[in-house]
């Protein structure tokens, strides 16, 4: 039987029906499903075995990137999205997702002193559409299960990774949850990966985060906009056929529980 999805969207999300195409390419059992829905029925979570968060502007950004649905999921649905990461099923979230998820404390769990870290405004104070190289790092991720290297979209304007302190990074990266990495365009590693490798100026070039279970995925730049190879931008200098390299993404979320 194939998983259920639950596409979480609210006013302002934009990605959802290309997050629902992505995963029903993939082979999954998808919905699309207004927040406002999701609150009145709560439990409607026990059908779902893969939330997914998709990208857009949440209520528009205002206040800052996520933060009102990101408040309304910590205040209202909190137990609900912990009973569910907690039964060892699957959640994704994608740019503004990913800022959904680290502002409901979802992702990284937070301290006495509040979250450990957040994602702010990129370095060039603009509105950043373009295409990265990512290089796979970390622990288990199931999401992200052989793939090493992969060129994605971004499409953000808070899309910064900041810590609350370097010795705070360090932590994160030695427990094997810092996922992606932005990359030089050529491939190169480099301790410090600049603009426009790393588009919005994120400490550690960090692209994508894991919680500890390697179950729960934020990332900024766009699986589901490369489904088909025919959307990366020079597709046809290579020739491209076949499926793009983001939908491996969902297909791993598929397969997971297969």
């Amino acid at each position: 039987m194939p998983p259920h999805v639950l596409i979480l969207r609210a006013p302002g999300t934009n990605c959802d029906q290309e997050t629902e195409l992505a995963f029903a390419r993939a082979g999954a059992l998808t919905r699309r499903m207004h927040i406002n829905v999701l609150l009145a029925q709560p439990n409607l979570f026990d059908q779902f075995q893969i939330l997914c968060i998709p990208g857009g502007f949440s209520y528009g950004d205002d206040i800052a990137a996520g933060r009102i649905l990101a408040s309304q999921i910590r205040h209202h649905l909190a137990d609900h999205v912990r009973r569910f990461r907690d039964a060892g099923k699957l959640i994704l979230g994608i740019c503004n997702g990913f800022q959904v998820l680290l502002k409901a404390g979802v992702l990284l769990a937070e301290t006495a002193g509040g979250a450990v870290a957040t994602l702010t405004w990129n370095d060039s104070r603009k509105y950043e559409d373009r295409w990265v190289t990512l290089r796979r790092s970390g622990g288990p991720c199931v999401l992200l299960a052989g793939i090493q290297q992969i060129q994605l979209p971004v499409a953000h304007a808070e899309g910064k990774f900041v810590t609350r302190d370097a010795r705070t990074l360090d932590r994160l990266t030695a427990s094997g949850q810092v996922v992606l990495e932005y990359q030089q365009q050529d491939g190169r590693d480099g301790q410090r990966v600049g603009y426009p490798d790393n588009p919005n100026g994120s400490m550690g070039n960090v692209a994508g985060v894991c919680d500890p279970t390697g179950r729960v995925l934020g990332m900024m730049p766009h699986p589901e906009r490369f489904i088909d190879a025919t959307h990366h931008p020079q597709w046809t200098r290579q020739s491209a056929r076949g499926a793009g390299s983001g939908l491996q993404v969902f297909q791993n979320a598929v397969q997971y529980f297969r």
